[in-house]
């Protein structure tokens, strides 16, 4: 049980917040039924499931978005009706939702007080009281946030910070955080953490979504677990063991199967990346020098770094979605020019980006249009028509070997989960028979019982002679997965190591040099010089 310093609930106290017999359904889906929760006050309850669950579903009743098709809410015992988003926050309900809702164009005071801005006769804007309000704010929860920056400018950790001082500005009782930690590294976890353990005491609670069950077991009080729109369980963090949380999740053991190991040996090169350099649109500073490394055929190759460390913006450049300032692209020994995405797809190359949604979907079009999209010119029509039947088999082929949830392939994508939507966009790679598959953040928001199939769906990929770049925040992930791992940091390749040789605390010192640095950092490590090859390695970059 996390050390939170509140007081929580007495046994047979009225809860903080109850649900009861909640159902809810969508056109052709029933997400919830006979759904119930107890929030008890100056606790930290973690809500688990795998994808399409109905975890967000629920948590969008609680807070107004939607409205309960049966059931009822109670607070403080008392019953209530949510009668909107508005109505959640005057009751003390408030969300931090895993997709952001900000305004890139105004400034983080503009957006933490949208809607409610201070002003002058009931008509003018009073812009600094605005700014001296939304300083106190960030001030007392210790957040590296500027009143004044420009959101839009800001990375995705500090967006997820001004989304949680916007929430923690209505001063709510319940604070209900949806995957607040997907954008977020270590340091700024520890931040998250320690401000949720401010922010609980014994008239307060928060309902915690995360798929990460190392940050449950070290923040939540009890954990509540619900499969296929149904209540399951709710058991006490100390006395559960993970495998037990997992297994009520998935209703099912998880095999914690090995990936890859050791070097896969004298394999053909598919791909051979010579010298990238890029600069950001419209500026002059460096997003990636002199980045260089080979992936051989049925290679699982890793990319691992810190935020920032260019890793994304390798596989953009790779995929031509970055114009190159400098270096060479080889497919198979030969120079080609990749100067668009769709030249990469005529190459054989297939990119699932981080940004799923922005990037590899059509939320408003149907399973279908999406898994078949990337090949529809080439196997689904025909003199300018789509053969319609031979695209809904297809698709259906792939829901059912990914296991994506859905009613139909006639389903808007938009109405899946976001592990659901993550498969739908591997499915369209899978469909294009892509060579190489570059995935980023490929098990982002995705639950561990999905996680695991999308493992084995990797290790199946490369046995039948398929190459992957797989670019991941979660060391244990690029560790368990890959061949070998590059590592960056900041837009430069420090290290190529092999499976035998990576560990997390070699990744993470290879991720932190920088070019002032030397060979003794990797000494304090307990590593060896002479193996490492740290000061040649830094000084060649």
């Amino acid at each position: 049980m996390a050390e939170l310093g509140t007081v929580a609930a007495r046994a047979g106290s009225v809860p903080l917040l109850e649900v009861e017999e909640v159902g809810k359904s969508f056109p052709g889906v029933r997400a919830l039924r006979d759904m119930r929760l107890e929030l008890r006050a100056g606790e930290v309850l973690a809500l688990v499931g795998e994808n399409g669950a109905g975890k967000s579903t629920l948590m969008k009743l609680l807070s107004g978005i939607y409205a309960a098709d049966t059931g009822f809410f109670l607070l403080d015992g008392e019953p209530v009706t949510i009668a909107g988003p508005k109505h959640a926050t005057e009751l003390g309900i408030s969300i931090i939702h895993q997709e952001f809702n900000l305004v890139p164009h105004l400034t983080v005071a503009q957006n933490i007080f949208i809607g409610r801005e201070p002003r002058v006769l009931r008509m003018f804007l009073d812009e600094r009281k605005l700014v001296r309000d939304a300083r106190e704010l960030i001030e007392r929860l210790d957040l590296p946030l500027d009143p004044n920056a420009v959101v839009g400018g800001l990375t995705v950790a500090n967006q997820q910070m001004v989304e949680i001082a916007k929430a923690l500005s209505y001063e709510p009782r319940v604070l209900i955080m949806d995957e607040p930690t997907a954008a977020l590294n270590d340091a700024e976890v520890a931040t998250l953490h320690e401000l949720i353990r401010r922010f609980v005491r014994p008239e307060t609670g928060v309902i915690y979504i995360s798929h990460r069950m190392e940050e449950i077991k070290r923040i939540a009080d009890r954990v509540m677990v619900i499969r296929d729109g149904e209540y399951v369980d709710t058991v006490d963090v100390t006395a559960t063991s993970t495998a037990e949380i997992i297994a009520k999740m998935v209703g099912r053991t998880i095999a914690d199967s090995a990936g890859p190991q050791g070097v896969r040996g004298d394999r053909e090169i598919v791909l051979d990346v010579v010298g990238l350099s890029t600069k950001a649109a419209g500026s002059t500073t460096t997003q990636l020098k002199d980045v260089s490394f080979d992936l051989q055929e049925g290679e699982i190759l890793g990319i691992a770094g810190l935020m920032g460390a260019g890793r994304t913006e390798t596989a953009r450049a790779i995929v031509g979605a970055d114009p190159l300032g400098a270096g060479t692209i080889l497919l198979r020994g030969r120079p080609v020019r990749i100067a668009h995405p769709a030249d990469a797809v005529r190459h054989g190359i297939g990119y699932l980006s981080e940004d799923r949604k922005r990037y590899g979907l059509l939320l408003d079009s149907d399973v279908k249009a999406n898994v078949t999209l990337g090949s529809l010119r080439d196997k689904f029509s025909a003199f300018g028509f789509v053969n319609d039947r031979a695209a809904r088999t297809k698709a259906g082929e792939y829901v059912g070997a990914l296991r994506i949830k859905t009613p139909s392939v006639d389903q808007t994508t938009k109405f899946l989960s976001g592990g659901n939507q993550q498969k739908v966009v591997i499915a369209k790679w899978l469909v294009r028979d892509c060579d190489i598959l570059i995935f980023d953040e490929p098990t982002r928001g995705i639950d561990v019982g999905a996680k695991e199939e999308i493992y084995a769906l990797l290790n199946e990929l490369a046995e039948q002679g398929k190459s992957i770049i797989m670019i991941s925040s979660e060391l244990p992930e690029v560790l368990r997965m890959s061949h070998r791992v590059v590592v960056m940091s900041e837009g430069r390749v420090t290290r190529i190591l092999t499976a035998a040789e990576a560990t997390q605390e070699r990744i993470m010192h290879y991720a932190t040099l920088r070019p002032d640095e030397n060979v003794e950092d990797a000494v304090e490590l307990g590593l060896d010089p002479a193996e490492t090859g740290a000061a040649e390695e830094v000084g060649n970059a």
